[in-house]
């Protein structure tokens, strides 16, 4: 049978701002990439999206991105590479440490936003961003835009990886996302979102705007969390796929 993890971002409120609908979220997601309070989030938002996590048996990312609350991590941001490993590693620590004390752990790390974006296109940044993670923990399991730089950033460190498509953005041909000003880059219709992921699992390939296929192994999909129909695309797709006999749980991580 096939398997799939199902993502999403999560603990992006910052005090007494709301950002997604994670509680309903844990309940449908395998696995969660939770604010380091850079790009989203703060300690009590990060604390208690873990502890939902955990008790919901939801495997836990770190998911670290630019340093840009008002921007929310989607403005490109132009930085030396070694203040960006700094700023990787003082993230993925903080996630670590909040994790150990509650009594769990961090799995995986995903980057966010425009540092994912960019670490896309650039296999260089993206060696480097995941070295800095991993000189903090080796064991992390990196979470990587299926078939674009970051595949070969995380091939060529040998260690272990997750490939990620999206359940709400639609691709160019060249496996990047359409850009979000575009018509039709996000995807709000649960059942269209439900449907493109059945095919694209059992295909193991990215289907592109111009249907396109790009082979691509698929571990997991990232739902958003933001959108007005976050949680119904989300039952959507998890109920469409495991009615085509495709097993939903945690990844385990592949190695190149």
């Amino acid at each position: 049978m096939t398997h799939v993890d199902l993502n999403a971002d999560m603990g992006e409120s910052f005090g007494p701002w709301k950002m997604g609908d994670d509680a309903p979220l844990l309940s449908i997601v395998t696995s969660a990439n939770i604010a380091c309070g850079a790009h989203a989030g703060d300690p009590d938002v990060m604390a208690e999206t873990m502890t939902l996590a955990r008790d919901n048996g939801v495997g836990i990312g770190t998911h670290p991105g630019f340093a840009d609350l008002q921007g929310f991590g989607r403005r490109r941001m132009h930085i030396p590479i070694a203040s960006l490993q700094n700023s990787i590693r003082v993230q993925v620590g903080a996630s670590l440490g909040m994790a150990r004390a509650l009594g769990t752990k961090v799995r995986h790390l995903k980057l966010h936003g425009a540092l994912s974006n960019m670490t896309c296109e650039d296999e260089a940044m993206a060696h480097a961003l995941y070295e800095a993670a991993l000189s903090v923990d080796p064991d992390l399991i990196i979470m990587v835009l299926a078939a674009t730089e970051q595949v070969k950033a995380v091939q060529s460190l040998g260690c272990q990886y997750a490939c990620e498509i999206f359940a709400d953005r639609a691709y160019n041909d060249d496996a990047t996302l359409v850009d979000r000003s575009q018509p039709g880059a996000v995807i709000h219709d649960p059942k269209i979102a439900g449907k493109r992921m059945v095919e694209m699992v059992k295909a193991q390939a990215i289907i592109t705007e111009s249907g396109k296929h790009i082979p691509t192994p698929i571990d997991t999909i990232c739902l958003h969390g933001d959108g007005a129909t976050a949680v119904q695309i989300a039952t959507t797709v998890r109920d469409m796929l495991e009615a085509a006999d495709i097993k939903v749980g945690t990844f385990s991580g592949r190695t190149a």
